[in-house]
């Protein structure tokens, strides 16, 4: 990675954390310290995931100097990253604190439903931006972002505002008329053990508000 945070400390405050979802196996450590993102003494000392819903501002943020545990920063934060910071292919992107989105490096699926027509699973490429700043999606350089990666992945973008709020914006590329397109209705939120669990044994848990 070239690129830096700086001051930016946007995930922390727009992303959610769950307690009890940092289950460390043996080979996870292994994997982790071989990768560089964590060492033999900090399995002792690392904290464990804890509740913080998405837009609330993570309580070890420190304004002007990033996070206040960094060497003991939970295992959600170590294994997440944004693509601004980790992706060579957002290059031309701004800082998120900057433009008021993140782009997360997680993707998502969604399940597209036709009358007569069976179910088709589309990536999605999570992209959460700021409450207060709603209309940050519509940035040209994100839109032309999401439009290659709907060329080269065949993905659309999931817009989150928190872990109930979000629509789904359709590129160019897959819209009839060739403009983009907000859908804002029939979401649902899916539960699932693993993210690499068959979609059809997801469970659906709550509706999705698009406002």
């Amino acid at each position: 990675m070239t690129r830096q945070c700086g001051e930016c400390q946007l995930c922390c405050k727009l992303l959610p954390m769950k307690a009890g979802q940092d289950r460390i196996t043996s080979k996870t450590a292994e994997v982790l310290m071989e990768s560089g993102l964590a060492k033999p003494a900090e399995f002792d000392g690392m904290l464990r995931d804890f509740d913080k819903p998405a837009g609330a501002r993570c309580p070890h943020q420190r304004h002007h100097k990033g996070c206040g545990v960094y060497a003991r920063r939970p295992f959600s934060c170590r294994v997440w990253n944004c693509r601004w910071l980790a992706g060579d292919d957002a290059a031309d992107l701004s800082r998120p604190d900057r433009v008021h989105y993140v782009i997360d490096i997680m993707p998502d699926v969604i399940r597209v439903s036709q009358e007569g027509e069976p179910p088709i699973d589309v990536p999605a490429i999570q992209v959460w931006v700021d409450p207060a700043y709603p209309d940050a999606h519509r940035d040209p350089a994100l839109r032309a972002w999401l439009l290659r990666r709907a060329e080269t992945e065949g993905a659309v973008a999931l817009i989150r505002y928190d872990e109930r709020r979000a629509f789904v914006l359709m590129p160019p590329t897959m819209t009839a008329d060739g403009e983009w397109i907000e859908a804002r209705s029939n979401l649902q939120q899916m539960d699932r053990d693993d993210m690499l669990q068959n979609p059809d044994q997801w469970r659906p848990r709550t509706a999705i508000s698009a406002t």
